[in-house]
């Protein structure tokens, strides 16, 4: 179901009044492909402009405050922490995670999408005068903290059990643990098998690793 959408088809912004004041993060990333010459100069402090990865880290700080401004039907929010983290990533990538958190009433996701994004593009900005052929790919969402603090750890390891056929089967296992594990119980939990997005009818094999997280709402 599309929530930005009205039973009229019409754009709105999602209602979270009713919504609780619950613990929020989300974490996302985006690479840059660069010459190596140029990862090169950014490392070693040689670009005339500066310090290319503390402009792009306060520039993804700025974005992701802002991201009620850029993306029409997103809430403003008082988000309470924003981070980024810049590396190479071979001799020809820059690595960004962004990782936003706050309490309240609807997801970060969109804020550390932005994060990610504007942090790139200013890398591309800051080195597109010495490197024309830079490509900014792989922005995506990385995680929902939400399921991970209420299981308080961020992942499970298991002995493989042959009756585990489909995803669903191990959600229906862990979700028989009681306690903490009937976060799994949500309606419209989505899945993802060896970090691909997929069903809970997805075959599931000795080795694979598995993600549970909640479905996107809100704005």
């Amino acid at each position: 179901m599309l929530t930005h959408l009205d039973s009229q088809g019409r754009a709105n912004m999602v209602d979270v009044t009713a919504k609780a004041v619950t613990a929020r993060e989300a974490v996302a990333e985006a690479r840059v492909r660069m010459l190596p010459e140029t990862l090169q100069m950014i490392q070693q402090g040689g670009h005339p402009k500066g310090d290319v990865f503390a402009v792009a880290r306060i520039a993804g700080i700025q974005a992701a405050k802002k991201t009620h401004d850029l993306i029409p039907l997103c809430h403003p929010l008082l988000l309470t922490s924003i981070k980024l983290d810049l590396q190479p990533d071979g001799n020809d990538c820059v690595r960004i995670e962004a990782r936003c958190k706050l309490a309240g009433q609807t997801g970060v996701e969109m804020e550390a999408l932005t994060a990610a994004s504007v942090a790139a593009l200013t890398i591309y900005d800051m080195c597109k005068a010495v490197d024309k052929g830079m490509v900014i790919e792989g922005v995506r969402l990385l995680f929902f903290a939400r399921y991970r603090e209420a299981l308080g750890r961020d992942s499970e390891q298991l002995d493989w059990d042959a009756s585990w056929q489909v995803v669903d089967h191990l959600r229906l296992q862990l979700l028989a643990r009681g306690g903490e594990w009937t976060v799994l119980g949500e309606q419209n939990l989505m899945c993802a098998r060896n970090q691909e997005l997929c069903s809970l009818g997805e075959p599931l094999a000795d080795g694979d690793e598995v993600a549970f997280f909640p479905t996107v709402t809100g704005g």
